[in-house]
């Protein structure tokens, strides 16, 4: 079927008169062209809808939140544009370490992810005792909480005096973040490894494939396809968790805020800091909403996926 009849509907009534015939210029029919005008108006009426409704529930809650009786205080004490200017380009400064941090960790959270997967996806019962520790591994790093991970290992592994072992805050606190989000991706890779038809990795072998070569040039391709919104996810998530390090004492975005704060009494700089945060997050979470949907649009045009 082509775009024309899609667009035309089965029967092929609604726009009588579209193609006037081979070779000819296309026209649109003038119940056509009602239909778009209707179209538009029906979205611009929603657009001002829309619009004037977040303004009069902006309204609303601005009118709540100043006329409360604690406001005054609260202003000055998380609002003050005094310590704001301040903790702004120090905040900036420390947010470097966390971008590099989500970089590093990002890149070595997807490598041991997929290698904990595929562990975990092997065949035979010569690998159980592989299968066996990568599900051990999981289950443990995914039930431990993060700030519990970061303070063993920020805190227990220079306590331990081990020779060549760095205590630097910045690498152990990468290394209790790696540990935990590696758990999580190896969870999203298994589940994209086994929603790969067992057909596909047949076929492959029917060709003359090695389970290896079926694994790598078939299943994985498609598995990480997949996988890829929830992969960004997880990676929206662990940009956010960078700033647990500072428990360890990394100056990061979130320190260079407490240190302000411990000298002024004054909370503002941690909004700024949270304010600088949702801003690093916001276009990756549109990212992946576009993905997500792309991807979802592809699959219900029949599309491969």
């Amino acid at each position: 079927m082509t775009v024309t009849e899609q667009e035309s509907g089965p029967e092929g009534s609604d726009d009588e008169g579209d193609m006037p015939g081979a070779g000819a210029a296309y026209t649109p029919s003038p119940r056509r062209l009602e239909r778009e005008r209707h179209r538009r108006t029906r979205a611009r009426r929603a657009t001002a809808i829309a619009a004037l409704s977040t303004l009069v529930t902006g309204v609303v809650l601005y009118f709540v939140v100043v006329s409360a009786p604690g406001w005054p205080r609260t202003k000055e004490t998380f609002f003050n544009g005094h310590y704001a200017r301040e903790a702004l380009p120090k905040v900036l400064e420390g947010l470097w370490l966390n971008v590099r941090l989500l970089l590093v960790c990002g890149v070595a959270v997807l490598v041991l992810g997929m290698l904990i997967a595929v562990a975990r996806t092997l065949r035979g019962p010569v690998f159980f005792p592989l299968r066996a520790l990568a599900a051990a591994y999981t289950d443990f790093f995914r039930g431990l909480p993060l700030i519990i991970n970061l303070m063993i290992v920020v805190l227990g592994v220079p306590a331990l005096r081990l020779q060549g072992v760095t205590v630097d805050p910045v690498w152990l606190g990468g290394t209790a973040l790696t540990l935990t989000y590696s758990a999580y991706v190896a969870e999203v890779f298994r589940a994209g490894i086994e929603s790969v038809h067992p057909s596909q990795r047949a076929a492959a072998r029917s060709l003359g494939l090695s389970n290896r070569q079926a694994l790598r040039y078939v299943v994985l391709p498609q598995a990480v396809r997949r996988q890829v919104p929830p992969l960004l996810n997880d990676l929206v998530s662990l940009q956010k968790d960078t700033g647990l390090v500072s428990i360890g004492g990394a100056i990061d975005a979130v320190r260079a805020a407490d240190i302000i704060v411990g000298r002024s009494l004054n909370y503002t700089p941690y909004i700024v800091a949270g304010l600088v945060f949702v801003a690093l997050t916001i276009p990756m979470t549109r990212f992946t909403d576009w993905v997500t949907a792309r991807m979802d649009r592809r699959r219900t045009q029949g599309g491969t996926t």
